[in-house]
């Protein structure tokens, strides 16, 4: 296990310093944790921010929470709100937006939440109820300790337990029958009370501690209420339809993200069958994606993308108005359909597209949703539907608690359901009379993870609530303790779980699927593995053959010119341009146009980046050719080094995947604004006798100028199996272009070294650099991320370079840092001629002037055969 700590401060005394701060930390949270808390975890999301505190008042609108010692003026937030926000969360939230839109947005629901004029404290369930009546009293009973009357749910509260509030906590959680006891309990259960249990009314005595006024049962003697909802049964699906049953068609909803086209392509081959139609919806922000898969409409007069378009985050409410806005478009369509699936690139089915056909025709009018399987209570508070976001600037605020609508079941789970046309057409057209829907809508359009509850909760207060099938027929591959390390923070103000790629190992979990009704698995990405989708697809298809082309292979594309420039296009465009111009100087051609960039790997193996762009030969005949590139880090490893001899996998890159332990940056292009990290394998330790060794180690980052600029420590321990770390740097940006050293060092040697490439850039936001002065603020980076206090330690000294080599280097760096055109590019290609190996190059088509093989004839090249991904076959 690793720490890895930015210590900034008196190092010989870290250890006394930081257990200070923890000792006062703890007190400061514990003084103000005195009141109410509410936490969580969730099987989607679970809360990672501070807990507002104060339970609310019995028909508060929204929990009242302590005034902010923090007013926003009008000057700060660019507008005069409509009312003196006092939510604390709000207040957080408005001081975070970047943008005047987002904040007035945030500040006009603050105001209304605020108002109490916002949701609707109570709605009416549609659901039959049968001869239950909400509120109604059954009388005393009594109660014994082993053996509850009402064994579903129990909470106590000393303040605000009344019969009431019981019954609008146990309708809310699905239970039809709600008991206070003591004063303060309640409990809720299924099952009707036995008569013989029935108690004289005097035996329930004691006062509810939430009204004085109210019965709240005795000692073990419960006050038992209805809370007007019949006992829920999820139904259960049919396996096989009866003869000459009517054979439904299903609109496949793919809604899409990334660049993985050759696996959408996989996709939409194993769905495929023409009384089936396949809408898709594609990221507003993937141009690549989106114009690829249009040429698809051309050919197939059952797939068509959504024209409307949405920039969707991980939770945001935008989730769901994607997918209503979808079903609505499906409705509108002149196509004939049964049921809607909705689908992601990630997905992949695992029984073939008969089998499924045969299922759902079997089930006709039913919905398939899968609930949450734990206690309500407990799933409201990990998800956060007690909570009210606001999405905008790509990012999902959290503005404060609210309290759901009385009257009302809630439920939830995933967000991947199979829904019927009539259930599809009821949520996505609402009555304006149709208070319940409208109410559900505004709601969960300012939820956390929408789409994971709304269809669940409308499903079970509607007409449909006989409909609901408590399967979404995917199997997921959840590895909590991989998938939930608050990987979102970024663009929701939560912690976030997701589940793991499938891989080879887990094979026994899909083929456990066979005598389920499960249709579908997830995650899938070829990027990280495709073994095991080879292995599923034979299951279902039967083996490949040994001549299938290119079967092992797998390419991605990175870049494309077509595609919308922008900055996060300026490192790959500027490398990529490098490696043309060293491509083409190799072929004696001069370079014209950088066309695509994309990964390659062979049997899960990386095998570099393929460059593909247009030359001009001697004779002025543009020639289209591409080039494999294989990105390296120049490492040494102690020789005589016990820990060095077990280290792998030594390398800094960015973006690193804590869910499947890798960094994504597979072709490792870092530039001025890369977040660096470093990464390594330490192998198990192979002597199982030998006594367990902990390593206390120091990794320094040193830039081009022989600067210190940042150091992590780090402490290994040994284990029984193969450990991946990470540990991340705390740099100024831009950091320098040049060569940078990372040094991993003990008391007295140097365990590991890597140098690595941190290119200049040739592009600024999508543009080339035209400017001496933008180039100047791009390339140069000299600022240096230590305090100016900070102590060297003397040992340190000898991996750096002297003060007068760093004034001089500096100078250089000043000067390389300004330049532009020509000289920016030499400079350029001198370092990635250093980091990037020109592997084998290929022609697209045939020409006398270079002898380089036929690009459809080298396995590795992007316009190489790939039967598996072809979607054209379709047609054939």
């Amino acid at each position: 296990m690793e720490q890895s700590v930015s210590a900034r401060w008196l190092k010989r005394y870290r250890a006394f310093f930081l257990i200070l701060l923890l000792i006062v930390a703890i007190q400061l949270f514990l003084a103000y944790k005195s009141l109410d808390i509410v936490g969580g975890g969730s099987g989607s999301g679970f809360d990672a921010a501070e807990a507002p505190a104060s339970p609310p008042p019995p028909h508060s609108q929204a929990r009242v929470q302590p005034p902010s010692r923090t007013k926003l003026t009008a000057q700060q937030l660019g507008f005069q709100p409509e009312c003196d926000i006092l939510a604390r969360e709000a207040i957080s939230a408005l001081q975070r937006a970047k943008t005047k839109d987002c904040r007035e947005h945030i500040a006009h629901i603050a105001c209304a939440i605020q108002a109490g004029r916002f949701y609707a404290p109570q709605l009416r369930s549609s659901c039959p109820a049968g001869n239950h009546t909400a509120n109604v009293s059954l009388g005393c009973f009594k109660d014994e300790k082993d053996r509850r009357l009402l064994a579903g749910y129990y909470s106590s509260s000393k303040t605000s337990n009344s019969p009431a509030k019981c019954v609008e906590l146990c309708l809310q959680s699905g239970y039809p029958y709600a008991g206070v006891q003591y004063g303060r309990e309640c409990f809720c259960g299924y099952d009707t009370p036995p008569r013989a249990a029935k108690l004289p009314d005097s035996s329930c005595n004691t006062k509810c501690l939430g009204n004085a006024k109210e019965i709240c049962g005795g000692f073990y003697a419960m006050n038992i209420y209805e809370t007007g909802i019949a006992k829920f049964t999820a139904q259960l699906a049919a396996t096989t339809p009866p003869e000459e049953t009517k054979r439904v068609r299903i609109a496949f909803l793919l809604t899409l993200n990334g660049r993985a086209l050759r696996q959408v392509h996989r996709l939409l081959k194993a769905l495929y069958a023409p009384e089936h139609v396949y809408y898709i919806h594609v990221d507003e922000r993937q141009d690549y994606l989106y114009r690829k898969l249009l040429e698809l409409e051309s050919k197939f007069p059952n797939i068509r993308l959504a024209r409307k378009r949405f920039s969707t985050i991980w939770g945001g409410a935008s989730l769901l108005t994607m997918l209503l806005q979808c079903m609505e478009d499906l409705l509108q369509s002149n196509w004939h359909w049964d049921f809607v699936i909705n689908l992601s690139e990630s997905d992949f089915p695992v029984k073939t597209l008969d089998k499924l056909v045969d299922f759902l025709s079997a089930n006709p009018g039913r919905n398939f949703v899968k609930g949450h399987g734990r206690e309500t209570q407990k799933f409201i508070q990990k998800q956060g539907l007690d909570k009210t976001f606001v999405e905008c600037d790509t990012h999902m605020w959290r503005i404060g608690d609210r309290k759901l609508p009385a009257g009302i079941q809630v439920d939830g789970g995933s967000d991947w359901v199979a829904l019927s046309r009539p259930f599809v057409a009821y949520v996505t057209h609402p009555r304006e009379d149709d208070e319940l829907l409208q109410a559900l809508l505004k709601l969960f359009r300012h939820t956390l993870l929408p789409a994971e509850s709304f269809f669940h909760t409308v499903l079970r207060n509607t007409k449909h609530c006989t409909s609901y099938v408590d399967n979404n027929l995917h199997v997921t591959n959840w590895k909590r303790k991989q998938g939930c390390k608050c990987q979102y923070k970024h663009v929701v103000d939560w912690c976030g779980c997701s589940p793991n790629d499938f891989k080879p190992e887990d094979w026994p979990r899909l083929q456990a699927t066979e005598q389920k009704s499960l249709f579908f698995a997830r995650k899938f990405e070829p990027v990280i593995n495709q073994a095991v989708l080879l292995q599923l697809e034979e299951w279902l298809y039967g083996p490949y053959t040994s001549e299938y082309a290119n079967l092992h292979g797998y390419w991605q594309s990175l870049y494309h010119h077509e595609d919308v420039h922008g900055a996060g296009d300026d490192l790959a465009r500027s490398i990529g341009d490098s490696v043309m111009r060293l491509s083409a100087r190799q072929a004696k051609l001069d370079p014209l146009e950088l066309i695509e960039l994309t990964h390659y790997l062979h049997r899960d193996q990386y095998k570099g980046f393929l460059v593909r762009y247009r030359a001009r030969g001697s004779t002025g005949k543009p020639l289209h050719l591409e080039t494999r590139v294989r990105p390296t880090q120049q490492g040494k490893l102690a020789r005589n080094a016990r820990f060095s001899k077990r280290l792998r996998n030594f390398e800094v890159s960015t973006d690193f995947d804590q869910k499947e332990q890798i960094a994504r940056n597979f072709g490792k292009l870092l530039g001025p604004q890369s977040d660096l990290l470093l990464s390594y394998t330490l192998q198990a330790n192979a002597d199982s006798g030998a006594a367990s060794h902990s390593y206390n180690l120091t990794l320094l980052w040193i830039d081009p100028l022989g600067r210190l600029q940042d150091f992590n420590e780090l402490h290994v321990e040994d284990s029984t199996s193969d450990v991946i770390n990470h540990s991340k740097t705390l740099l100024k940006h831009p950091i320098t272009p040049g060569i940078w050293t990372a040094k991993l060092i003990g008391r007295n040697s140097i365990y590991a070294q890597l140098k690595f490439l941190i290119a200049p850039l040739a592009y600024y936001k999508g543009y080339p650099l035209a400017k001496s002065s933008e180039a100047e603020a791009l390339n140069t980076g000299l600022t240096v991320a230590l305090p100016e206090d900070f102590e060297m330690p003397v040992e340190w000294q000898q991996h750096l370079q002297t003060d007068d080599e760093q004034f001089t280097l500096r100078e250089e760096s000043l000067a390389k840092g300004r330049m532009l055109g020509q000289e920016l590019h030499s400079w350029i290609d001198g370092l990635v001629g250093q980091f990037f190996q020109l592997r084998e190059s290929c022609v697209v088509e045939a020409d006398s002037e270079v002898s380089l093989p036929l690009c459809s004839d080298v396995p590795w090249s992007s316009l190489a055969p790939d039967p598996k991904s072809d979607v054209d076959a379709l047609l054939k």
